[in-house]
């Protein structure tokens, strides 16, 4: 159906240009990941919800897009349902392709995908104390990805535990391995997770939430460290995120998701020199600024996203529009394209309004 968007910029919205990685130029790399009109739906008493309503996507190969969005927009269950790690009962996956390179990952037996999570694709998970086993050390978890899908010999395997401990920058890896969880901060926990994701050496790697628990230094040194390492393996990312600030400096492309679809998507520059959909205008808005020169405050969105169960007639964010028009109150808007990389689901033309 579509492509997706690309991002990069400063931590702060403002002055974000100048301090972005250049966008790839030439011939377009090739598409790793090819999303289709992904439905995911969970079942309650009352009825169902649909918690990813036909999202569609592409990830290319070397590159990071960022899918940002609320709490509740259908980020992590967008995901999730990737790897197809929705439990079922009471999730489902009831539509849509998910084409990794060349092979549609929904269609899959269990031991198929088995083989690709951890090893084709990883998944570095915003919670690394619940994640990470307590009674494990952390060699024998950063080691168990290779057990399953290498054939390396246990000396093999603590040679590359070690290497990792070091491509993630913690001092003396050999002492380290041997630490258990509760042993390392909350940073070192998730530069743990991501030696982990990297240990097989990933097409893809899925970053959900990575740096939510952390204070600001460390968030920037392991969303640096991430970009590092991507670049370094030749590996494609995915970094879900709730905030536009954290995107900026570190995503190729954007999707900006609500209520379960996507709503705006582009190459960071449109995203944040020229949004398009009043929610992205919103979630920029609510994002710190370093130079408050003109007085300019924060001005955060009204109200709370929908209730999924019983979404408004119409677009699904106009209760929330400072723009809202009648037309918004009664229909949906399709995702429409604006030009070769930017695509909105709006009817308001925002150009308009300043």
């Amino acid at each position: 159906m579509n492509t997706d968007a690309s991002g990069q910029g400063a931590a702060s919205v403002a002055g974000h240009v100048a301090d972005a990685d250049q966008p790839v130029t030439g011939e377009a790399p090739r598409t790793l990941l090819q999303v289709r009109n992904l439905r995911t739906i969970f079942r309650h008493d009352h009825g169902s919800l649909t918690a990813v309503d036909g999202v569609s996507f592409d990830v290319r190969r070397g590159e990071t897009l960022a899918i940002v969005g609320e709490s509740g927009s259908g980020k992590s269950i967008t995901a999730m349902s990737l790897l197809r790690l929705i439990p079922s009962p009471p999730g489902e996956i009831v539509d849509g392709e998910v084409e990794f390179d060349g092979r549609d990952l929904l269609e899959l037996s269990d031991e198929e995908i088995r083989q690709i999570r951890g090893n084709e694709i990883a998944m570095i998970f915003q919670e690394p104390m619940t994640s990470l086993n307590p009674v494990l050390n952390i060699a024998r978890q950063i080691g168990e990805p290779m057990e399953i899908h290498s054939r390396r010999d246990r000396d093999s395997i603590w040679k590359r535990c070690v290497d990792l401990l070091r491509q993630v920058r913690i001092p003396d890896p050999e002492r380290r391995l041997k630490a258990y969880p509760h042993q390392f901060s909350g940073g070192m926990r998730q530069r743990a997770m991501i030696a982990m994701g990297l240990a097989c050496e990933p097409k893809l790697i899925i970053a959900d939430e990575p740096t939510t628990a952390l204070d600001v230094t460390v968030q920037a040194q392991i969303l640096e460290l991430l970009k590092d390492l991507t670049r370094d393996h030749h590996s494609s990312m995915i970094l879900i995120t709730h905030d536009l600030g954290v995107v900026a400096r570190y995503a190729d492309r954007i999707n900006v998701m609500y209520a379960g679809r996507i709503v705006e998507r582009g190459t960071s520059d449109e995203i944040f020199n020229h949004p398009r959909h009043p929610y992205t205008l919103g979630l920029m808005e609510s994002v710190p600024r370093l130079n408050d020169s003109d007085g300019t405050r924060l001005r955060p969105i009204p109200g709370q996203p929908p209730d999924l169960s019983n979404l408004p007639r119409g677009c699904p964010f106009h209760p929330r529009c400072r723009f809202a028009m009648d037309k918004c109150r009664e229909a949906e808007p399709p995702l429409e394209q604006l030009s070769e990389e930017h695509w909105k689901a709006c009817w308001v033309d925002l150009d308009d309004k300043h």
